[in-house]
């Protein structure tokens, strides 16, 4: 059976390992969708498809899993909630079930008559992209909830600046808690 697993993994955290492990458990492979592959560079959205590529595999490789049991691809937003699953279906290899907890991808995805199930959050309230965020934004400890690799890669790329930098507008300097609401 194959599996697949859609996040936008801004960044890649220790939830979504937890789930990925717990995927494989049960499924031949696993496809990590890597969503709203096409932005970048914003608040909710700051890392690039292939940033987060490299957070994914490196956790991965970093944590012993059979690299040839995982597919990671990048997947365009498209804008159109009827073709959306198509859209899936052309980019990534056949999967017979579907990991998700977003209402409108579980909608979708079990309109399409396809098995959905929805993996078990692994302490949501504290591994969230928001969360890490937010703890970047205000300079707390965010790397105990990544992976090492996923830190690596932030580091490797600025990424820290580049939060510091996306939170301040052109016209005004805009404060954290402005900000913070939005992300």
């Amino acid at each position: 059976m194959r599996a697949l697993y859609i996040g936008r993994f801004q960044p890649f955290h220790l939830g979504h390992l937890h789930v990925v492990k717990y995927i494989l458990e049960s499924s031949k492979e696993v496809i990590i969708a890597i969503g709203s592959s096409q932005v970048s560079h914003t608040i909710q959205n700051p890392f690039t498809a292939g940033e987060r590529f490299l957070m994914i595999k490196k956790t991965l490789e970093t944590e012993g899993v059979d690299l040839r049991r995982v597919h990671i691809l990048p997947v365009p937003d498209i804008y159109r909630n009827a073709l959306w699953v198509k859209h899936v279906e052309t980019i990534t290899p056949p999967f017979d079930v579907v990991y998700a907890n977003e209402p409108v991808t579980v909608r979708l995805f079990k309109e399409s008559s396809y098995d959905v199930r929805g993996p078990e959050f692994y302490k949501r309230t504290v591994y969230s992209g928001e969360e890490i965020r937010n703890r970047i934004l205000k300079a707390a400890d965010w790397e105990s909830l990544v992976p090492k690799a996923t830190a690596e890669v932030i580091k490797d790329i600025d990424g820290v600046a580049r939060l510091l930098e996306i939170i301040k507008s052109d016209k005004k300097e805009t404060s954290y808690q402005e900000m913070s609401n939005s992300v």
